[in-house]
Order: C-alpha cells, then structure tokens, then sequence
C-alpha cells in the first residue's frame, strides 16, 4: 500500500505522540497540533514542565494534552509511558520523536560518556519510540513516523564528533524505514533543522568550539514555531526529507552536491575563526 500525502484534515482527532515534547521544537509542536484539534500525548523527562504543559493544555473545546515523563534511552520505561498514554488516547496514529541531546566540543577533550549518552538518547530514543508504536499502525495499515534529525545529520561539523554520528544514525534508520513500511501503507519521514532558538541551543553555546561558533553563525537560529509549521506542512505534503529555513536548505543542497564547495567555504570560516573572549576580557 503506497502511502498518499495527507489532508491538512489529518490531525483532527488523531493521537500525536510527541518525544521530547517539553520544550524547544516539540513543545511547538504539541501546541499547534493541539489547536489543530490533535489529541496530543507528550513523552519528557522533566516533570515540572510535564505539568505545566498539561496545565496550560486544560479548557474548553480542546482535548487537554496528555502527559508521561520517561527515558527514551530506557525501552520498558518509554514503552510502559507509551502504554499508559494510549489508553488515554488510543493507539498513537502520529509519532513525532523530537527528544533528542546535544554536547559539542573538541573530540579529545569529549569523554566516553559524551559519545554514548549522544547515541543512546538521539539514536536509540529514537528507535525505542518507534518500536513501541509501530504494531498497531502496521496492523492497521496507516500512521506517520516523523524523526527531528538535525542539520548536522545531513553533514558534519567542526565539533559535532559526538552528535552528528547519532543524528547520522537517525537519518539512516528514516531511509531504512522508509522503503521498509512503505507497503505497510506508513509514512516516514526525516526533519534536519539548523540552530533553533530553545533552551537546548542557550545551554548548547556555553560549549561550543570558537570555530562551531563562527559555522553556526553563517545561519541566523530559527525559532521553534516556524520549524513546527514547516515540519508540519512537510509531513502534510508527504515529505520523506524535511529541511526547514531557506538558509538551512541551500546549505544542505550544497552539501549534498557540491560536498568540495561547501567544505572549502567551512575550512575557511574555519581558519580565520577567532577564539571567544573569556569571562572579563
């Protein structure tokens, strides 16, 4: 069965569940599918904003979102949220995976931890959401998987040596899937956003290498709303490859056409990258 691009009318009614759903993109993305009429269930770690977000979801004429805090690097505790969220909603017909962890930094100067816990939260949370979702939408023979990758999936980057190998990871597993759980009538596709303006990217630029910085600053951090609506028309349209921002895109072309050209142009912000000031200078 060949999956078909989805109606705009695809969310009303539909179970959302949304991974990382706390803040930055998937906070912007359980909002506007609430209002779309979703009913969105949300998967975090923190709880203080867990309640919150279901809080501010209750009122009239919306379905309140739904909430669980787990571990999406931890496969029984995701999937025994998982549970207890589709027995408040039904089975999930949309997964959307927007948890994700990022610490940049010099390879030799990352430890061990660094590498596992990048993989462990970005790749395996990721595949851990998929697993416990994707019985029922086989059996039924319908539902989109959604994967927030990253632009650093797409190529990598001066000190992404621990991230861009896990977003790399959930590009492949997307591509795999894709062809995989086409006859099976399921979407799936891949988001690749640059910088975003979140807590993750506040917290991210307290480490980032001098010539990270001077990278990312050739493209201006979009805020979550936009990425949101721009993930949310490409899984609409039937997208298997999502990049949000004209910037990000034309970055990505290059990178993906022309790999000697756009690796010239970052060996060269590279190389005249100056040091940060330190604290007082």
């Amino acid at each position: 069965m060949r999956p078909t691009p989805w109606s705009k009318s695809i969310w009303h009614g539909r179970h959302v569940l949304i991974t990382g759903g706390s803040s930055g993109i998937g906070l912007a993305l359980a909002r506007e599918l609430r209002r779309r009429g979703a009913r969105v269930s949300v998967v975090a770690r923190d709880r203080v904003r867990l309640e919150r977000l279901a809080e501010e979801s209750k009122g009239p004429g919306l379905s309140p979102i739904a909430v669980r805090s787990a571990d999406v690097a931890d496969g029984p505790e995701l999937a025994a949220a998982v549970a207890a969220l589709t027995e408040a909603h039904g089975d999930v017909e949309h997964l959307i995976t927007s948890a994700g962890t990022v610490r940049p930094g010099y390879f030799m100067e990352l430890t061990e931890g660094f590498f596992r816990e990048n993989m462990e939260v970005n790749y395996f949370g990721t595949l851990n959401a998929i697993r416990a979702v994707l019985p029922p939408m086989i059996a039924r023979r319908t539902g989109t998987i959604t994967c927030i990758s990253s632009a650093a999936g797409l190529y990598g980057l001066f000190g992404y040596t621990a991230y861009a190998p896990s977003k790399f990871a959930v590009r492949g597993l997307c591509e795999a899937l894709r062809m995989e759980l086409r006859p099976h009538g399921i979407q799936v596709s891949g988001v690749y956003p640059a910088d975003v303006d979140t807590p993750q990217l506040a917290m991210e630029n307290l480490y980032k290498p001098h010539e990270l910085a001077a990278l990312a600053g050739t493209v201006r951090p979009a805020d979550a709303h936009s990425v949101a609506l721009e993930t949310i028309r490409g899984i609409e349209a039937g997208r298997r490859v999502i990049v949000p921002g004209a910037a990000n895109r034309t970055v990505a072309f290059l990178a993906r056409l022309a790999p000697r050209l756009a690796n010239g142009y970052a060996d060269r912000v590279i190389a005249k990258a100056k040091p940060l000031p330190g604290p007082g200078a």
